[in-house]
């Protein structure tokens, strides 16, 4: 044993010796390799990432695994390569492979050389250049905050193994503060202005003083005096004087506002600001490069826009003017300008739009708005080749056409369709049956209209500068030898606006679905573990003299003997139980569902950019179905069915209430280091016509996007140890962690922790391990943790997670912590982009 352990210490010490080496195996004699830097500010140590990347050099990762690979390479291979391909001579390989052979394998060590160094991370070679320069950048960072007595030096230290380690030591000195601000404006229009802004100043008296607060201030001023009608004011009209002679560490502030400056021929002079307005708004509806010159043929006037056209007039003037912010005799706003070009590429109808202003005289302008249409038909086409559990091979077609402007008020109407063919893998099929005995046909249609479509006026209550839209959707889809074969039908009349830019607001006024099951006699074909169960219960009892229960009539008859109490199986045993709860779910399953709806969904997304990394995200949903449909039954006093339910089209609508809470919410913590959490609340609640909530409004659990140790489908509902291929509730509580880290180039990796379940509550399910009770229920929150592998492709971020079941509720008799907390039971996920 003691031998064993002394060749283990060996391996380690020649390893570690071996990799230490290799560290320096590219860094000349004269050279050191950079370790590490240390940044002590007043005395004390400094670790914040702020400091760390002012510093123009970093070590290499702590964990050298790219600095090896970049090792590998040979430094002057290009050289070598050169001298072999130069060598006529008949040596080594070049008596068995030919001169293009030979070609070919040294330009593959070339290239594989290159990827070497691509792949791997070069030495950071210590430059005191560069150090000077840290010390500089450091210098400036805190003078631009306040510690204007600021003095910095450094210290190399240069070790005999070609390394070295950089300390800098920083002396702040005393924070200056903000005394007195006093302003200096040349120009009366100005001076009137200004006042107005103050109250809101970033550079405020008591203070330290920051640069930045100055130069958003004078970009804030600026913004503000363009957007009261000063077309010519610019940024640089504005400058500041700091004054800290004698002032006992305070800072005096001057704010100099100067006049415009007008260039001549010969000198620029020096002129007061002036107010100016719009007064005209000419709208080119048609323009291109080529009519530039070419006299306007058609010309509209509406609501004092001037509309013109080198063609016939195609857009009605309200679907072009309702999108423009710049108005006809009112003050010149700069705003308007910005909010103009944000809702004309909203309308998706023009290219990115020209607006150009033309002085008319000292105080008015001219704004010409230059639309080039975009092509008023678009085809797109796209074909899909798929594999899954259910078909072998799947193939679809997906045409579609877009057309613009359809009703001439910038309206867009888009076509879709999808024509698909599979290949099943049925165990019961027949060699008779074609070979792709699957298929799938579905249309939708949507219309876009760039306005509030309503026969009330909602401009008070929803103005234009909200983007408000109107959204009507048709759909309707078909399947054959898919599930259960279902015919679907949807419509959708939804309204969306948006009150800023972090808030998206979506009110789907009227939501119709109707699906209608035509094959329901396969439901133990496609939903095989029920059929497992049942058909277990049957040879139990010996009631089909153990063989297997035929599909569909035997499983039919089974189930009515049993709950008709005529086989040995009575009420109070556990396995009647069962009988009766895989009826209720094939019936559940099978039953067609009509759903018309009314939902509302806020949105307040906080991210300032698509690689903003510290933000939070709330969403919030509320559904509710029925209630029209039930409401306008009684009144026309239909009957209702023997289930005391009203039905349409014989079909017993959905009655039901939703609602849904989802917030995110992300940590910066510097040096590619993310935290993020999620957490989601969901509940359904059925009534009147309804003793449960439709399969498709229902909640699930588990996932790549949930709780990653349980597969889609398969966590809950509570503590029940159901193997339903769909188990769904009407609650759900989701609670997931995760931090995000960089392991090297694009390669991240994450730790997460999941939580959560489904349960089923206020509807017609009485099993308790199933149904939430209580506070008693959060018993049965399952638990799982993990860790994955995140590539980020620039476009998209593949993602792979491995989740272990941590906390399983299912082991009710037992310890429920770590029973299945091992790679054969863990579960494998693959996603793309972060689950939240």
């Amino acid at each position: 044993m003691k031998q064993h352990l002394i060749k283990i210490l060996l391996f380690f010490v020649l390893f570690s010796c071996f990799t230490s080496c290799s560290l320096v195996k590219r860094v000349a004699e004269d050279e050191h390799l950079l370790t590490n830097n240390t940044i002590i500010v007043d005395g004390k140590k400094d670790k914040s990432e702020t400091l760390n990347n002012l510093l123009h050099q970093k070590p290499n990762s702590k964990v050298p695994l790219r600095l090896h690979i970049y090792n590998l390479a040979r430094p002057n291979i290009d050289s070598i390569l050169a001298i072999k391909l130069a060598d006529t001579s008949k040596k080594g390989l070049k008596r068995f492979l030919s001169k293009k052979q030979f070609y070919k394998m040294q330009e593959s060590k070339l290239h594989f050389n290159q990827w070497l160094k691509k792949t791997g991370e070069a030495p950071v070679i210590l430059s005191e250049d560069k150090t000077k320069k840290s010390v500089k950048r450091i210098q400036d960072y805190y003078i631009n905050n306040g510690w204007f007595n600021i003095s910095g030096a450094y210290d190399i230290e240069r070790k005999d193994n070609k390394r070295a380690e950089v300390t800098y030591n920083i002396e702040k000195g005393p924070a200056f503060i903000i005394d007195s601000i006093s302003e200096n404006i040349a120009s009366p229009a100005v001076e009137t202005l200004y006042p107005r802004f103050k109250k809101n100043a970033l550079v405020k008296q008591g203070e330290q003083y920051k640069t930045i607060n100055f130069e958003l201030e004078r970009e804030r001023i600026s913004g503000l005096l363009r957007n009261h009608g000063l077309f010519h004011f610019k940024q640089d009209y504005i400058s500041v004087e700091i004054d800290t002679i004698g002032t006992n560490n305070k800072v005096n502030v001057n704010f100099n506002i100067q006049n415009r400056a007008v260039r001549t021929p010969d000198s620029i002079v020096r002129k007061p600001f002036k107010i100016f307005k719009v007064k005209n708004v000419n709208i080119y509806t048609d323009h291109t490069y080529l009519n530039d010159r070419t006299p306007i043929k058609d010309s509209i006037t509406y609501n004092g826009f001037n509309l013109y056209s080198y063609g016939d007039m195609r857009f009605k003037p309200k679907a072009i003017t309702d999108a423009i912010f710049i108005a006809p005799n009112s003050l010149f706003k700069d705003i308007d300008r910005t909010y103009t070009y944000r809702h004309l590429n909203e309308l998706r109808t023009f290219k990115y739009p020209d607006i150009d202003y033309v002085e008319e005289n000292d105080t008015t302008l001219t704004a010409n708005i230059y639309l080039t249409p975009l092509k008023k038909f678009s085809l797109g086409f796209s074909t899909e080749a798929s594999t899954s559990n259910i078909q072998r091979i799947g193939l679809a077609l997906n045409p579609s056409l877009t057309i613009r402007n359809i009703f001439k008020g910038a309206e867009t109407f888009e076509i879709s369709g999808t024509a698909a063919i599979g290949s099943s893998v049925e165990p019961n099929r027949n060699d008779s049956d074609p070979f792709f005995d699957i298929n799938e046909l579905a249309l939708d249609l949507r219309l876009t209209i760039p306005r509030i479509f309503s026969p009330f006026n909602t401009d008070n209550i929803i103005p234009k500068y909200m983007s408000p839209s109107t959204r009507i959707t048709l759909s309707g889809s078909g399947q054959t030898n898919i599930g259960l074969d279902k015919q679907a039908l949807s419509g959708i009349l939804g309204y969306s606006w948006r009150p800023s830019t972090k808030v998206t607001n979506q009110l789907d006024l009227f939501n119709i679905q109707y699906v209608r099951n035509l094959d329901i006699q396969d439901y133990f074909n496609v939903y095989t573990s029920s059929y497992r169960r049942l058909n277990d219960i049957a040879q139990s009892i010996n009631y089909n003299s153990g063989n297997d229960l035929q599909i569909p009539t035997q499983t039919d008859n089974f189930i009515a003997d049993v709950l008709s109490n005529n086989t040995s199986l009575s009420p109070g045993e556990e396995d009647f139980r069962r009988v009766s709860a895989i009826e209720e779910r094939k019936n559940r399953l099978t039953e067609d569902n009509l759903i018309l709806s009314t939902s509302f969904s806020f949105l307040k997304d906080n991210r300032t950019s698509l690689l903003d990394e510290d933000f939070s995200i709330f969403r919030f949903r509320i559904e509710s179905a029925g209630t029209l449909l039930a409401n306008a039954s009684r009144l026309l006093g239909l009957q209702k069915d023997a289930d005391d339910r009203y039905e349409l089209l014989d079909v017993a609508f959905s009655q039901y209430i939703k609602t849904e809470f989802d917030y995110v919410k992300r940590w910066d913590l510097g040096k590619q280091n993310i935290f993020a959490i999620r957490s989601f609340f969901g509940i359904a609640i059925p009534y009147g016509n309804s003793d449960n909530i439709p399969f498709a409004k229902s909640f699930f659990g588990g996932g790549a996007n949930d709780n990653r140790a349980w597969t889609a489908y398969a966590l809950g509902p509570g503590s029940s140890e159901s193997t339903d291929e769909f188990n769904e509730a009407n609650l759900k509580i989701a609670l997931s962690a995760e931090q995000r880290f960089n392991l090297f180039g694009d390669l991240n990796g994450a730790l997460f922790v999941d939580a959560g379940n489904i349960w089923n509550v206020l509807d017609d399910v009485d099993d308790p391990r199933a149904t939430f009770s209580g506070l008693n229920s959060l018993e049965d929150i399952a638990v799982g943790s993990g860790f994955g592998l995140r590539y980020d492709f620039s476009f998209f971020l593949f993602r792979f997670d491995v989740g272990f079941k941590t906390y399983d509720p299912s082991y009710r008799d037992e310890n429920r912590w770590f029973n299945d907390y091992n790679f054969k039971n863990a579960v494998y996920n693959i996603g793309i982009n972060y689950p939240f």
